[in-house]
């Protein structure tokens, strides 16, 4: 009674400002503000800045003068400037100070590789590396796991060098997913963290803002330079009811995705809030903006809750769950935060989902999916089920497919598909072997593979169907566009919750609905499945496994970066040539793409991924999966010089050795996908100087301006049909090159005759300097 009486005096006093103090709660608790608080167990002589974030938080809100959303006020708390920062949603750009980059290693070699010829000592904020996407998936965990190592050791050797010598946490192939290692060990509430992967925003699930950026952009902050970002505008998603029965949180970004589309969550971030949170676990909210990257949000988030303060103490970061529970007024939005769109979902109606084929946006409820399979002439078969990934590997999505294959086991039936699990980290895996779940998940047939991307990323080394066979997949992964998986077009994949994903493995048959439709038992008797459970937390705490961290040595003056310059997967970078002060004059268009393009078209996986340190090499894949609109082929594109058809990098390579400069012609959402800057270096290497598209998705665009090439959009979307693939085209203007001008697309037509477009582009001036530099890179050792 005495402290309820103290607490309601103290805030009377406060909002009356009569007490001195900036926060009734600070007396209760102590200026917690002024805590060192170590930003992880790894990173000890390193802290969160709460005193900063706090008092930028004070200074931004006197001057907007309203209620804030959540990101609104971690953005804002983390700007380099607060007092000066122009901030207005959807047009400024805001310069910030992240609190720490995170890196996977096929993005890492070249953003290392970046960061070196940048000449800084060490890395000025907290930064990880993450062995994750180079081991293919083959034949099981330590075998595949084994295999990698191997196959990859020279790259493993530069990044664990490259790292001790910079100052960076390494962690060993086998360690497990970048994403599910951050969640365990570093991401914390009211954070700002940026890493090199489109699916970072995993980390929302513990209310940080995380958002996925090209190597570049990772340099910069590595290099103690402001990171700038278009100040977002705010999507809020209003969760009511509870999630129960088969319905799962992966179920909720799956309904958001056909609400929104690939590109409705472009330019914002997505922040959930209401009720509904309350029935969420930590994990599950980190599924959830995990796939908001395929929708192509900013980021996604939560507001900081007990499930998350849980989740922080079974991690062993007591000392942070106990600072964000007194600060959990600044881990929430305002009262009264005005969202730019709002949806609603009401969980206790919320049906489960399945999604595909060849798009995340296509949402079906479990209801109706059997009519849709049967309508499109889907391959009813379901050859493969995967469960783990980034997206779905966490203790509890693991109980849960125990449980359902539990039930078949007891009912003395095996998987009938194909059935892999992925651990999302060793923790995962180790604490899921102690207390029993991938005993029986192998027992029904499941195949553990490595803790490591695999399948969902393309390192499927897949063999029971053959290339352009027609086939049905389902996933619990967050990506499923043409070939993603398996490299095979021709591959019906779907993405689904674990739950839903594990009860189909043992139908065998897309037309199958666990909820409602029986199957048979090993006795010739039907049985049904009753709805999943599992724990949210071990009740045993986690088993951390073995030991895959490598910490950087105290004295780093020896340590030499292992680059072989005869390698043929690692090669030191020379910078791009600088603008020439003039227009562009009459540029070929390599190729004129139709429809669909992303990073995946423009530089694909799987195989390649052993090239990503070495530019020359991988840019033998550029845009070879683009569909070229004069012959609706992919990977055949004239030759202006000598009229033959040939593949997109070799037309490109024979351009770039007469010194004509490229162009290339876009469709909508240019560039969706992974945070992929190969897709853009790949084109600046081999002399492309502009990519015109109708529109971009907004890491890529970003990711062309940081090497020095001009990302340009139609005025007039419809623009894009006046362009002939045998045009010649000037862009001019750009010798008055200034934000929100204009520029003038010039078409030199067969006949003779011009054509002027206009066209548009979002370079402010600090990125209009980075093109005249010839990239940010440039621009930033111009600078030091």
């Amino acid at each position: 009674m005495i402290a309820r009486q103290l607490s309601s005096f103290l805030k009377k006093a406060y909002l009356s400002k009569k007490f001195p103090v900036r926060n009734y709660a600070q007396v209760l608790a102590g200026d917690i503000s002024n805590k060192k608080i170590p930003i992880s167990n790894f990173e000890k002589d390193k802290f969160i800045n709460y005193k900063r974030i706090q008092d930028n938080l004070t200074t931004v809100k006197k001057r907007l003068n309203r209620p804030l959303s959540l990101s609104e006020k971690i953005l804002y708390s983390h700007l380099d400037d607060p007092h000066g920062q122009d901030i207005e949603r959807g047009v400024s750009y805001l310069r910030l100070r992240p609190d720490r980059v995170a890196c996977q290693d096929a993005t890492a070699q070249m953003a290392l590789l970046q960061f070196m010829s940048a000449g800084m000592p060490e890395v000025a904020v907290p930064t990880t590396v993450h062995c994750d996407h180079l081991i293919e998936a083959q034949v099981g965990g330590e075998k595949d796991l084994d295999r990698a190592k191997k196959l990859n050791k020279e790259v493993y050797d530069f990044l664990a060098s490259a790292s001790a010598k910079y100052n960076i946490g390494f962690w060993r192939p086998g360690s497990g997913i970048i994403h599910q290692i951050i969640l365990e060990n570093y991401a914390f509430p009211g954070g700002l963290m940026i890493g090199t992967d489109s699916h970072t925003p995993n980390a929302g699930g513990l209310g940080m803002v995380a958002i996925g950026v090209g190597g570049a952009d990772a340099v910069d902050v590595m290099a103690d330079i402001p990171w700038e970002l278009k100040c977002p505008k705010v999507i809020g998603v209003k969760l009511t009811g509870s999630i129960s029965g088969w319905t799962a949180p992966k179920d909720v970004i799956l309904k958001v995705a056909g609400i929104l589309t690939v590109k409705g969550g472009t330019g914002a971030i997505v922040e959930y809030f209401g009720p509904g949170v309350e029935s969420l676990s930590c994990t599950g909210m980190a599924t959830i903006c995990n796939m908001g990257a395929e929708i192509g949000a900013t980021t996604s988030l939560f507001p900081f809750n007990k499930r998350m303060s849980n989740f922080l103490r079974a991690t062993n970061r007591e000392e942070i769950a106990s600072f964000s529970d007194s600060f959990a007024h600044n881990l929430r939005a305002d009262e009264g935060a005005q969202y730019d769109q709002l949806i609603e979902i009401n969980l206790s109606e919320l049906e489960p989902h399945i999604n595909g084929p060849f798009t995340p946006d296509l949402a079906t409820p479990i209801s109706k999916f059997k009519d849709e399979v049967v309508k499109n002439d889907w391959p009813t078969e379901l050859k493969v089920g995967l469960i783990g990934s980034c997206t779905n590997s966490s203790y509890e999505d693991m109980s849960r497919a125990a449980s359902l294959a539990k039930q078949a086991l007891d009912h003395g039936i095996k998987a009938k598909s194909v059935f892999t699990i992925t651990p999302g980290s060793e923790q995962i895996r180790a604490t899921i072997e102690r207390d029993g779940q991938e005993k029986i998940l192998m027992d029904v047939g499941g195949i553990v593979l490595a803790n490591a991307c695999g399948p969902c990323i393309g390192q499927w080394d897949r063999q029971d169907v053959k290339k352009g066979e027609a086939n049905s997949i389902i996933t619990s992964y967050n990506r499923n566009f043409t070939g993603r998986n398996d490299a095979n077009p021709a591959t019906h994949a779907f993405v689904a919750s674990p739950d839903i994903v594990t009860a189909f493995v043992f139908a065998g048959d897309l037309r199958f609905n666990p909820i409602t439709d029986t199957l048979t038992d090993a006795n010739g008797k039907p049985f049904k499945f009753n709805g999943p459970s599992g724990d949210e937390l071990p009740i045993k705490g986690y088993d951390p496994g073995k030991d895959t961290y490598q910490k950087p040595p105290e004295d780093r003056s020896s340590v030499e970066v292992a680059v072989d310059p005869n390698s043929n997967r690692l090669q030191l970078l020379k910078p791009f040539a600088k603008w020439n002060g003039k227009d562009f004059e009459e540029f070929p268009i390599l190729i004129k793409v139709k429809g669909k393009c992303t990073t995946d078209h423009i530089s694909m996986a799987g195989p390649w991924l052993k090239y990503r340190g070495h530019l020359d090499n991988i840019s033998n894949n550029m845009l070879i999966g683009a569909i070229n609109a004069e012959n609706n082929t992919a990977n055949k594109v004239k030759n202006i010089f000598s009229g033959e058809y040939d593949a997109v990098p070799n037309v490109a390579r024979d351009y770039k050795s007469k010194n004509t400069p490229w162009v290339v012609i876009g469709d909508d959402n240019y560039g969706e996908g992974s945070s992929r800057e190969h897709a853009a270096l790949e084109v600046r290497h081999l002399g492309g100087a502009a990519v015109i598209v109708k529109s971009f998705a907004r890491i890529h665009e970003t990711n062309l301006k940081k090497q020095g090439l001009l990302p340009l959009t139609f005025s007039n979307p419809s623009d894009y049909d006046k362009i002939d693939p045998f045009d010649k085209v000037s862009i001019i203007g750009l010798t008055t090159i200034a934000p929100d001008k204009p520029l003038t697309l010039r078409l030199h037509k067969k006949t003779g005759e011009t054509v002027d477009l206009t066209v548009k582009h979002t370079f402010n001036e600090n990125q209009i300097e980075w093109f005249k530099a010839g990239s940010a890179l440039n621009r930033m050792a111009e600078k030091r």
